[in-house]
């Protein structure tokens, strides 16, 4: 993991200044494109620059998993005795209240558009002959394509009609016009499945990491899972979904670990649960915000507890509604911090700010509202594990895919494509390692997934009176119920509360449902619209 990530930083020397303006071979930092012969071991270097931005768009500060989160019904960031008010933006993200001007709407923009680009700089410097691969040329160049499509997956999917842009040598001042959002799922599904014969079935070593035919087969289950959402009702695809999961099911390269745990270590490079990871080093992952969970989750003073090079911050918690979901005997329970805190020598923590200063760091599942809260409100996030003496930045590697996303995704599209039974025995399969105590509480029955969700929605703060408005009118609301158990953490609820048709329609928490569903999609950020006369606003906005 360590040494693809340092290839990584070279490739992006290498082609940090190359574009389609000729270069004086005069440059005693970078190495010249055209001086660069590559060997086959070079490959994975030489692709790196392409990828790198999806670690920098999905997990950076207000990237792609805060967008997917914190709007949703899982997790919350209160106003805490040291701050985290900010202006208001954690509030309006809460709220659905967030305007074109917000950076958590301009950061996956601009970050997901620097990976087309580099996809679009690499595949130009090859194509034009800038760069020469000795061997495999058409796989590498299907490999780069379906990476650009990964890229416009996150864009379809939070800003719907986005400019698509397949060439690097444009001309100057060139202005990309917006494509339809059912043109760029189309887009993506042909680039995917076009170039998915070409890609390699190898697993693991030089690609890990990398876009292999099962992680290109698990991006397109995920396309196709929610074709109603991103062709804007165009297409309904349950039938190919499960096919696409199916092939990744019977390569048998993949399975579920007997411990979910196991999938989020910090050294999990060699889970063979992951289908494709997001390689993460402290040491060579510079970037200040690369992956911080413990510090945006945990109080100060649990510092003490893993002895954590930096003090966390104590922002981000879970809502307790959704906590409450949660079966006792469900052993997913233990990816949260809860309860007393201890050091490492296992004294006892304290607060160290507001109301209760000096008394007891316990983490309880209650949160008072947005406005308001101690250091002991709501649970915190540790499913990923914190290792001891970790820096501001975890080590573990991001599982952007892994198996039992891909057997939830053929259950969700059995359920919904009317096999029930079929889909429950796949649930089960998922569940089954989570109730070791209890084996008898994984068994799904077909009837189960038919029913709505057991979340109880409704306001519950200390704003206004609670309300009970309950989960039971969302259609195969068990089965988003399941999702948000295996894959609570992992920067998606946003997108499965969509596809449920529930996260515009539900209240919970502080925040009251929506009038419309226009918050279903992100604006277009103003300042792309001041710098592109060709882009429009999305409705709503």
């Amino acid at each position: 993991m360590k040494t693809k990530i340092i290839l990584y930083g070279f490739v992006l020397m290498l082609f940090a200044g190359t574009s389609c303006t000729q270069l004086e071979d005069q440059s005693y930092r970078d190495i010249i494109a055209d001086q660069f012969q590559p060997t086959g071991d070079d490959l994975s270097a030489l692709l790196g620059s392409a990828y790198v931005p999806w670690r920098q768009t999905f997990l950076l500060w207000n990237g792609v998993a805060r967008a997917q989160m914190l709007p949703a019904d899982e997790d919350v960031i209160p106003a805490r005795p040291n701050g985290w008010v900010d202006g208001g933006i954690y509030k309006r993200m809460h709220e659905h209240k967030w305007t074109s001007e917000e950076d958590i709407c301009i950061q996956p923009w601009e970050r997901t558009y620097v990976g087309v680009n580099a996809c679009n700089r690499v595949l130009y410097q090859i194509e034009s002959g800038a760069i020469n691969i000795p061997e495999n040329q058409e796989s590498v160049i299907a490999e780069l394509k379906v990476l650009r499509a990964s890229y416009y997956y996150i864009l379809v999917d939070l800003f719907g009609n986005v400019p698509l842009v397949t060439q690097f040598d444009v001309p100057d001042g060139f202005l990309p016009t917006q494509t339809p959002r059912k043109e760029v799922y189309e887009f993506i599904i042909s680039e995917i499945t076009g170039n998915i014969p070409l890609l390699s079935e190898k697993v693991g070593g030089e690609y890990y990491g990398r876009f292999n035919k099962w992680a290109a087969y698990s991006l397109l289950a995920k396309m196709y899972l929610n074709a109603q959402q991103f062709s804007n009702g165009a297409y309904t695809e349950w039938a190919k979904c499960i096919e696409a999961c199916n092939q990744v099911i019977n390569s048998n390269n993949y399975i579920l670990e007997a411990d979910q745990r196991l999938v989020f270590v910090t050294n999990n490079e060699n889970s063979k649960e992951i289908i494709m990871g997001l390689a993460f080093d402290e040491t060579y992952v510079t970037d200040w915000n690369a992956f911080d969970f413990h510090l945006y989750s945990l109080q100060p003073t649990n510092q003490a507890t893993y002895n954590f090079q930096s003090s966390p911050w104590g922002g981000v918690c879970c809502i307790p509604q959704y906590i409450n979901t949660f079966d006792a005997d469900d052993e997913r329970l233990n990816g949260f911090i809860k309860g007393q805190q201890y050091t490492t020598a296992g004294n006892e923590i304290l607060c160290s700010m507001g109301k209760m200063s000096g008394q007891p760091l316990n983490y309880i599942n209650e949160v008072p509202s947005i406005d308001e809260s101690e250091e002991v409100h709501g649970y915190r996030w540790g499913k990923f594990e914190y290792a001891l003496g970790i820096t501001n930045r975890l080590s573990n590697d991001w599982p952007l895919f892994r198996y039992a996303d891909v057997l939830l995704m053929k259950a969700e599209a059995l359920l919904r494509n009317g096999q029930s039974e079929e889909a429950a025995v796949v649930v089960t399969q998922v569940r089954e390692r989570n109730f070791t105590n209890n084996a008898s509480k994984a068994i799904v029955t077909g009837s189960d997934l038919l029913k709505g969700s057991i979340y109880d929605y409704g306001r519950r703060d200390n704003l206004v009176a609670a309300t009970h408005e309950g989960g039971d009118q969302i259609t195969f609301g068990r089965m988003l119920d399941e999702l948000g158990w295996e894959f609570t953490q992992e920067g998606r609820r946003r997108q499965d509360m969509i596809r449920f048709n529930a996260f515009t329609t539900q209240s919970w928490f502080s925040h009251d449902k929506d009038a419309d569903n226009h918050c279903n999609l992100y604006p277009i950020p103003q300042k792309q619209l001041l710098s592109n006369g060709n882009l429009k606003q999305n409705p709503g906005y």
